[in-house]
C-alpha cells in the first residue's frame, strides 16, 4: 500500500514531516486538513511507514508518508491527548480531543478552499484506533464547531424541494426521514432543518452519535455504548422532557423505530436518518424495522434522499456548445430557464482546486410528501415501485432530474455524477 501511495502522487506534494516532533507534526497535519475542509484523517501503518491520508470533498488523498517510528511515536502523542490508553495495541478504543487551533496560515496549494479559522478555536477531533496486520491503524473525525454555512437554501435543493421541505417543516408534529449512506450529507440536512425552527418558541431535543455541531437552544444528548445507553433509551428519557422536536440521530433497531413513529403520532416534531438507496425504500426499510403500516402513514411527512457530489472549480471551468446533441437535456426543460442547458461544462483542473477540477460540494436531493394517495398505499403495505411510481406521477423530481440540473447549470460534471449516484437511479426505466 504504501508504494502505490507514493506513486498515485508528486512527493512534492506529501508534507515532509520526519524531522518534526511528534507533536508539531500532529499539529500540522490536523491544521493542514483543517484549512482545507477535509472530514477525515487516517493513519495507516505499513511494515516501513505510517501513510496519513485525508478525505477532502468525498475522496481519500493522501497526506504524508511518516517513518514507521515516527508514525508509532505521532499515534502514540494523538491516544495521549485523546486520553485513550498508549499501553493498549490489541484492542480497539476511542477517544476524543478538542484541539485548538490557531490562527496563523500556512501558504500552500488549494489556497481558495482555506478555511477561515481563528485563534483558540475548536476542532472537535472523534477518534478511533484498531489493530491491523502491521501495528495501529487510526482515525480522525474533525468536526468544526462553525455551523454558519448549515443553511437550507444553501443544500442544493432546487427551488420546488425547498418549498415541499418547507413545507414539511410547518407541521406541528410527524415523522421526516432523512435518508442515504454514510457521507451523504444527512447531518447538514438535519442540522439546517433544527437551526430553522430553532427560534426560541419551541423545545428541541437531539439524540446524537457523535455530537457534530454544539448549537445554542437545542438540548443535544449523545449515544454512549461503553455504558450501553443506545439511541431507543435516550428516546423514551427524551420523550419524557416533553419536547416539540425530537432529531434521532439514526434508526438502528425496532425499537427506536417504533417509539419514533408512536412519538410523532403523539404530535411531536421527529426527525430520524436511516439507511435507504432512495426516498420510497425509506418507507420500506422503516416497515422492516417493525414500523406498523397504519401509525407509520398517518405520522410520516415526508421523506428526503440525497448524495453530495463535487462541484466544478470556478477558475477553470470551461464550456462546450451542444449543437451536435440538442436534445441532451430535453428531459428536463421545464425545470430550465431560457438559457440553461445549451452547454456541458468540464474542468481540467488548476492550482486553485489542486489539479482535481473540483472545489466545494452540494447535493443531490429527492424529496417525496407524504400525500393523501402516497399515505393510502403507506397504510396498505404497498411496495416501494408503487410508492415511486405515484410519487413520480404526483411530480416528485427524482435522483436523475437532479442530478441533469446540476450538469446543465454547470455545477458538476456527469462523471461526477455516475460516480456519486447509483446507476440505477440515472437510467430511464423501461
Amino acid at each position: 500500500m504504501d508504494g502505490k501511495v507514493i506513486e498515485s502522487i508528486q512527493s512534492s506534494d506529501l508534507l515532509d514531516l520526519d524531522s518534526a516532533t511528534p507533536e508539531a507534526a500532529v499539529a500540522h497535519i490536523v491544521r493542514h486538513a483543517a484549512e482545507l475542509g477535509a472530514s477525515d484523517l487516517f493513519f495507516c501503518t505499513g511494515g516501513e511507514s505510517v501513510t496519513v491520508q485525508m478525505r477532502h470533498l468525498g475522496i481519500v488523498r493522501p497526506l504524508s508518508v511518516l517513518q514507521l517510528e515516527q508514525g508509532r511515536r505521532c499515534l502514540g502523542h494523538i491516544k495521549a491527548a485523546a486520553g485513550m490508553s498508549t499501553s493498549e495495541h490489541r484492542r480497539p478504543q476511542d477517544g476524543r480531543w478538542i484541539f485548538d487551533l490557531q490562527a496563523s496560515h500556512r501558504a500552500g496549494s488549494f489556497r481558495n478552499q482555506k478555511r477561515n479559522i481563528e485563534a483558540g478555536s475548536g476542532l472537535d477531533l472523534r477518534i478511533n484506533s484498531i489493530p491491523t496486520l502491521y501495528g495501529e491503524d487510526m482515525a480522525l473525525r474533525l468536526l468544526q464547531h462553525d455551523h454558519q454555512h448549515l443553511v437550507l437554501e444553501q443544500l442544493g435543493m432546487t427551488s420546488s424541494q425547498l418549498e415541499q421541505y418547507r413545507s414539511m417543516l410547518q407541521h406541528p408534529g410527524g415523522l421526516i426521514l432523512i435518508t442515504g449512506p454514510t457521507g451523504s450529507g444527512k447531518t447538514a440536512t438535519l442540522y439546517s432543518s433544527l437551526i430553522r425552527l430553532n427560534d426560541g418558541t419551541r423545545k428541541i431535543n437531539t439524540i446524537e452519535d457523535p455530537i457534530e455541531h454544539a448549537v445554542e437552544g437545542l438540548r443535544q444528548s449523545q449515544v454512549n455504548p461503553a455504558i450501553d445507553l443506545g439511541f431507543s433509551p435516550l428516546l423514551r428519557s427524551v420523550l419524557r422532557q416533553n419536547p416539540d422536536v425530537i432529531m434521532v440521530g439514526e434508526i438502528r433497531d425496532e425499537e427506536t423505530a417504533q417509539t419514533a413513529v408512536h412519538a410523532a403520532n403523539s404530535g411531536t416534531l421527529v426527525f430520524a436518518t436511516l439507511h435507504a438507496p432512495a426516498a420510497p425504500a425509506a418507507i420500506q426499510s422503516l416497515r422492516n424495522l417493525g414500523a406498523h403500516p397504519h401509525f407509520l402513514a398517518s405520522s410520516l411527512r415526508g421523506v428526503v434522499a440525497q448524495r453530495l457530489v463535487r462541484t466544478l472549480c470556478p477558475e477553470c471551468r470551461g464550456s462546450f456548445d451542444l449543437g451536435d446533441a440538442p436534445y441532451t437535456f430535453e428531459e428536463i426543460r421545464n425545470l430550465l430557464g431560457p438559457d440553461e442547458g445549451r452547454k456541458l461544462f468540464s474542468a481540467p483542473g488548476c492550482v486553485t482546486c489542486g489539479m482535481t477540477g473540483y472545489s466545494d460540494r452540494t447535493g443531490v436531493f429527492e424529496v417525496m410528501p407524504i400525500t393523501g394517495a402516497i399515505r393510502d398505499l403507506i397504510a396498505y403495505a404497498r411496495p416501494a415501485r408503487e410508492l415511486r411510481e405515484k410519487a413520480i406521477e404526483e411530480g416528485m423530481v427524482q435522483f436523475r432530474q437532479a442530478a441533469l440540473l446540476k450538469v446543465a447549470r454547470g455545477e458538476t460534471s456527469i462523471e461526477e455524477v455516475f460516480r456519486v449516484i447509483p446507476t440505477e437511479h440515472l437510467l430511464l426505466e423501461d
